[in-house]
């Protein structure tokens, strides 16, 4: 993508390292991750204003420790350590960090004692995200504390002569009061940055770049039913128009009337070439009986793409195969930014097979769920159909937990329909960011009409979130639960029991498989 200005991030394996990118975004400038040994070819191919290293899990003393393989001190632009990164700094440069200070986790109060640069506009007294045991104990030579904590002595150190800057904390998660205006104050008056980074001028760079990727070939765009790839083929239509097909399989894992809906808006709002393909008897003819999750993701991702190659051939060998996969998505399917953890596989991440006779396109790749509906606002999706909660590839066949069955969907159809229905009665659909039904493999026993019961469990999940990377389950009113579950259990034969779930992630996921 051609960028003027951005900040390049190098992951040292902190569960907040994809915050950092797009709370910078959010400050009008692009913002890319990448592993922390990078090479200094592609560092120099970036050519960032600006280098944030992120937190992580080890300690600079350890064995294995990340080290970046380039010298992230000397490449003349300025740098912000976080919590890790600053632990880096004091080691590379011959500071001290004791592995033995007092850990401190959790919400701080921040004092500062130097309010220009870094802390520029922000209050003296400051709440902050504490997330680390070893810490910084005596600075490197030249640097000078510009903030302390209670427990943390060294909470902030900067050096501005060689323009290197250092937090103790965690200012890109929303507990740090002031988070966002520390990381503009780096990103603007530090590293100079100017405001480019919109929907609008992200969708002259995609257009230019998908034209040049695909030329004169062919593409398919695979229409989920979600946001993502609905943005994605107005998107598309825009970069080449005719050369675009699209094509929506309605699997038998989709929610009530969901490929209709789909093919009314499309057929409605856009002038898109659009093909729709039962392939109800293909996915649930493979999935039948499979219980673990993965194998769940492989099948669908491996049915979808047989079914695609047919596809491609009726509209002349398409080259193409466009998909609407996030940043989230590939973050959490493959570990390739820094030493962190694989959590699942995405049907259309880690669940393709490894030989298809199409290339991918995926120009979502490197965003977020929020600025694709951003993208998708400028382009003139619906809002009412931007402003939808996410709905997974998979569809249903991971929202079933355990064997799959033709049965068991359509008890979870009818379920996660009543659900959605009170949540939109309440006026909460807004207030949500993701809301459904899990049909769990539990049964239970339940008298109904003075006559014994054994039947399913049913799961609602609702949450609060910005990108997904992290929620919180929402505080769904008593009263709208108890109408939810009177609803389910009287109208819903199969379930005679209904769970609400206040798990955040982390520790677990969104989706439960």
């Amino acid at each position: 993508m051609q960028i003027n200005e951005n900040i390049l991030i190098l992951d040292f394996g902190s569960q907040y390292t994809q915050i950092i990118a797009r709370k910078v975004r959010e400050n009008g400038v692009f913002a890319e991750i990448k592993p922390f040994d990078i090479s200094e070819e592609e560092f120099r191919t970036i050519n960032p204003n600006g280098l944030i290293l992120s937190g992580g899990p080890s300690s600079v003393y350890a064995d294995d420790a990340p080290k970046p393989t380039i010298d992230v001190f000397n490449v003349g632009v300025p740098v912000l350590g976080i919590c890790y990164g600053l632990q880096l700094i004091a080691y590379n440069l011959d500071g001290k960090v004791d592995s033995a200070a007092h850990r401190e986790y959790g919400r701080a109060e921040l004092i500062i004692d130097k309010n220009d640069d870094l802390f520029k506009d922000v209050p003296q007294n400051t709440n902050v995200w504490m997330s680390h045991g070893d810490a910084l104990v005596e600075p490197p030579k030249g640097f000078e504390v510009i903030g302390h904590s209670g427990n943390s002595p060294i909470c902030a150190v900067r050096s501005k002569e060689r323009q290197i800057y250092g937090v103790q904390f965690h200012p890109e998660v929303h507990h740090s009061d002031d988070g966002k205006q520390i990381l503009n104050n780096f990103i603007r008056t530090i590293c100079g940055c100017e405001e480019e980074w919109n929907a609008s001028h992200y969708i002259d760079n995609a257009v230019k770049e998908i034209r040049e990727q695909v030329g004169s070939d062919k593409v398919l765009c695979a229409l989920s039913g979600g946001v993502d790839s609905t943005v994605l083929a107005a998107l598309l239509h825009k970069a080449i128009g005719p050369q675009l097909h699209c094509l929506h399989v309605d699997s038998g894992l989709m929610r009530t009337d969901e490929s209709k809906m789909i093919m009314d808006l499309f057929n409605d709002s856009f002038d898109i070439s659009i093909d729709l393909i039962d392939g109800e008897d293909t996915f649930i003819g493979r999935l039948d009986g499979v219980s673990d999750p993965e194998k769940k993701r492989k099948i669908i991702g491996k049915s979808f793409i047989d079914i695609f190659e047919v596809a491609a051939k009726k509209h002349g060998n398409v080259k193409w195969l466009a998909q609407g996969t996030l940043y989230p998505d590939v973050i959490e399917s493959v570990s390739t930014r820094g030493p962190s953890a694989t959590i699942k596989s995405h049907h259309n991440v880690g669940g393709l097979p490894e030989k298809m006779n199409m290339k991918l396109l995926e120009p979502f790749r490197e965003l977020f769920k929020d600025e694709v509906r951003a993208v998708g606002r400028e382009l003139g999706v619906p809002d009412w159909f931007v402003a939808r909660h996410p709905f997974p590839g998979p569809g249903l066949a991971i929202r079933v937990l355990g064997g799959l069955s033709s049965e068991k969907l359509a008890i979870l159809r009818k379920a996660d329909d009543i659900y959605l229905d009170e949540i939109r009665k309440a006026g909460l659909y807004d207030d949500i960011w993701q809301a459904f039904a899990v049909l769990l493999p539990v049964k239970s026993v339940g008298v109904m009409g003075d006559e014994r019961t054994y039947e399913y469990t049913c799961a609602l999940r609702a949450v609060t979130s910005v990108d997904g990377m992290t929620a919180d389950w929402f505080h769904m009113p008593y009263e709208v639960l108890a109408k939810m579950s009177n609803r389910i259990i009287n109208e819903v034969r199969g379930i005679n029991r209904v769970v609400y779930v206040i798990t955040s992630k982390p520790p677990g996921t969104i989706e439960w498989e």
